[in-house]
């Protein structure tokens, strides 16, 4: 039985989806079978694994009801991860959604047959908290929060926590926080150390000791369709998601 992670911040740009491609591309090289849903419209982690943003079957029309998780998972270069691509028109699906009764479950009951063919299912979620999100976190067994480590990434954090415990208390009693990740740290500057003092001083069981550096091999490699394990396993930012995806384990 796999265990199902949403990887959600409302905030854009604090590294969602690099954080799904890498963590999901790492736990495949350690061997385990995963499965990576691209659940954001803007369809980056499908291109970041090297499939068209166009691809399809897709998420969106698995929650249309036209082919199952199952039948639309496409192979990637990387050995034990399959992808569920997303699509332009997942967009439509935040108009949708909202329509039909019991509407915040319905990517739970399509991903779960997906829990008896991977250990791990990682869904990269929208930057935002709509429909697509709230349905990520009822599917999700666990949730990890990235945070950038600039001033910004702090506001919004209190929204996002009432949201879980929200999610937690009407629709998802099982979702608990794996952890929060600081992303794009740059140890020379004051402001990250602060942040990330703050951080921990804030929430000091819930901050993962690995911290995700600012790293160019990790911002380029997508444009290779590639996790930067691949493009550049030796590089800051890999083994930074390896020492990542081995805590996410060790926490279970």
């Amino acid at each position: 039985m796999g265990t199902i992670y949403a990887i959600a911040n409302q905030k854009g740009g604090v590294g969602k989806t690099t954080t799904a491609v890498n963590v999901a591309a790492c736990v495949a090289e350690a061997g385990f079978s995963t499965i990576l849903v691209d659940a954001d419209a803007q369809a980056n982690a499908t291109v970041g694994l090297g499939a068209a943003k166009l691809s399809t079957p897709n998420l969106y029309d698995v929650l249309a009801g036209r082919v199952s998780a199952l039948d639309a998972l496409l192979p990637t270069e990387v050995e034990n991860l399959r992808l569920l691509a997303s699509h332009p028109d997942l967009a439509a699906a935040n108009v949708e959604l909202p329509r039909e009764v019991g509407s915040e479950t319905r990517l739970r009951d399509a991903l779960a047959p997906l829990r008896e063919q991977a250990s791990y299912v990682i869904i990269d979620c929208p930057p935002s908290l709509g429909p697509l999100t709230i349905n990520a976190l009822v599917a999700a067994d666990r949730v990890i929060v990235p945070v950038q480590t600039e001033y910004f990434a702090l506001e919004g954090l209190a929204g996002l926590l009432d949201t879980l415990s929200l999610v937690q208390r009407e629709l998802n009693p099982r979702l608990v926080v794996a952890g929060m990740l600081l992303t794009m740290h740059d140890g020379r500057t004051r402001l990250s150390r602060d942040v990330e003092r703050e951080v921990r001083e804030h929430f000091p069981d819930l901050v993962f000791e690995t911290v995700i550096p600012r790293n160019v091999r990790v911002s380029e490699a997508p444009s290779y369709g590639r996790p930067v394990i691949h493009h550049d396993p030796h590089c800051a930012g890999a083994e930074a998601y390896f020492a990542l995806a081995q805590e996410v384990a060790t926490r279970g």
